[in-house]
């Protein structure tokens, strides 16, 4: 699978030069051959700016994955953007993944749901994603652990972390969590793989900074505790610096790849 972070300086990405040399003449337009590139362009930096980071973060892990958020994304620029190396998409509302997900199902794609998660819609994220990123009850394990169909492999879990204690957010509190981790660590079928968070909005550095160190610090909690944690999925488009260079597996980035989504219309309060 091609990799973005290991795409040379002014190098194409494979995948998609090879599809303009194989198939160059059956692009549908050279609009669509224009957002594919420009889409190839935007990994590719986003790409950079993890390397940039984890060169001089003290506490980056060894590799850190770019998960595209997809939501409000087409099925058709989604496959542009497999053309251009990216093959994790992280999908935040059921009604708008399992479409893509038919739409897609011939390219290798890796499904993650990084949105809410209701226990009246369990069954389906067990049957059709690979990772659930916001498990943040047991209840919410414990139907993903039994609906899991026997011939996957086991579900990938995070568990989402409220690391700034706001009321608007999800999350299980910090205090709450070592005695959730270790009752979902011991369900089947699942695979507790680590935390995800989403720290409080700023724009200060050294404030993004201490987020991210404190959510380090629990998983590094759980693992003097035992549990065998490999995953931190933290940091957006605007901060992806300051999460990398504390430790982030994944980061999840939609607007820096594809764009600004489209704010939706307000609703007429005429009767």
């Amino acid at each position: 699978m091609n990799d973005p972070k290991t795409w040379g300086e002014g190098t194409a990405p494979t995948r998609f030069t090879q599809a303009q040399n194989t198939h160059g003449n059956t692009l549908e337009s050279a609009r669509e051959t224009t957002h594919a590139a420009s889409l190839c362009a935007q990994i590719k930096h986003i790409a950079e700016r993890i390397a940039d980071a984890a060169h001089t973060g003290t506490h980056a892990a060894k590799e850190t994955h770019i998960l595209a958020v997809s939501k409000t994304v087409t099925a058709e620029r989604l496959r542009l953007a497999y053309t251009c190396g990216l093959c994790t998409f992280g999908e935040s509302y059921l009604q708008e993944a399992r479409p893509k997900q038919e739409a897609l199902s011939d390219l290798d794609i890796e499904w993650h749901f990084i949105g809410p998660v209701q226990a009246n819609k369990t069954r389906p994220l067990a049957e059709h994603f690979a990772w659930v990123h916001s498990v943040d009850r047991l209840r919410i394990a414990e139907r993903l652990s039994q609906q899991r169909p026997a011939h996957l492999p086991a579900l990938n879990v995070c568990l989402q972390v409220n690391i700034d204690h706001e009321p608007s957010k999800a999350g299980v509190l910090p205090e709450e969590l070592p005695a959730l981790a270790h009752s979902v660590a011991a369900l089947p079928r699942l695979k507790l793989r680590g935390l995800m968070a989403i720290p409080r909005p700023s724009d200060d550095p050294d404030e993004q900074a201490d987020s991210f160190r404190r959510v380090r610090l629990l998983q590094e909690n759980l693992l003097r505790e035992g549990l065998a944690l490999d995953t931190l999925s933290m940091g957006m488009s605007d901060d992806l610096e300051a999460a990398v260079a504390q430790g982030a597996t994944w980061v999840r980035i939609g607007t820096a790849i594809f764009g600004a989504r489209p704010t939706p219309p307000l609703k007429s309060t005429i009767k």
